[in-house]
């Protein structure tokens, strides 16, 4: 396998809870198919995807990508190599291409092709070990998997939520720290700038932003820049707090 530039920092993701999600499944489909010993035979490759299907009567699904969080992926992706690592069947490749997300990622570690799932240490040193690096970021919605990455010499990181993967990579400095709080006037956004410096964020700089491709003066918006918070984190890991913010302003956020 290829190996990555020594500078350019490791970010491994789970795919399931993190990237991809499933409708609700009936408990007893559930129960069948998630049967300890028959998965872990099917995420260790010991049996097929279609075996493992057949054994469960389960039906094929390949999920939907979570946008939020494959947007902030993409993001992370300019300065990273991001992989995926994930407890998936023979059929995962099948299932990344139907998504797209085999062309969202630099590698990808299937635990059915490994011979080897999480959370048993060996499976994170071979991938570090196959990418040539000594440590890396890791990301789980399981916190028995990330605590397993941690003792591996990975910085596990437990996920169970975009907002959670938001904070873990801006904390991280993995994307940038700058949000964007855009109003549609200008002293409601010169007195929102003016409340947030005095409780400690920062720089809380009021831009106007033009439409592009608009002379009309009224087709205007005027943004305050935020990059620390009052808390000296990044203000991205701060996003849902001021989604709501904007919004009761009348305003948005942006990147």
């Amino acid at each position: 396998m290829e190996r990555t530039p020594a500078l350019k920092p490791l970010l491994l993701l789970d795919l399931d809870g993190v990237l991809r999600s499933f409708p609700p499944i009936a408990p007893e489909v559930a129960a069948r198919a998630f049967e300890p010993s028959l998965l872990r035979r099917a995420v260790t490759g010991q049996i097929t995807d279609e075996q493992w299907r057949r054994e469960a009567d389960f039906p094929v699904s390949t999920g939907e990508v979570i946008a939020e969080a494959l947007a902030l992926v993409r993001v992370a992706r300019r300065q990273c190599f991001v992989a995926l690592l994930t407890n998936a069947t023979t059929r995962l490749e099948e299932d990344l291409v139907a998504l797209g997300l085999d062309a969202e990622v630099d590698a990808v570690f299937n635990s059915a092709r490994l011979g080897l799932a999480k959370p048993d240490p060996a499976v994170y040193r071979r991938v570090l070990d196959e990418l040539g690096y000594s440590t890396g970021v890791f990301c789980d919605d399981t916190a028995e998997n990330a605590a397993a990455a941690s003792e591996a010499g990975l910085d596990g990181v437990h996920v169970p939520d975009v907002a959670a993967l938001r904070t873990a990579l801006a904390v991280r400095d993995l994307i940038p720290p700058t949000v964007l709080l855009i109003l549609p006037d200008r002293d409601e956004a010169e007195e929102l700038a003016a409340e947030l410096l005095e409780t400690g964020w920062g720089p809380c700089h009021v831009h106007r932003d033009m439409l592009a491709g608009e002379d009309d003066a009224e087709d205007v918006d005027w943004v305050v820049e935020l990059t620390t918070a009052p808390d000296g984190s990044p203000a991205s890991a701060h996003r849902a707090e001021l989604d709501e913010l904007a919004e009761e302003h009348d305003g948005f956020t942006g990147d």
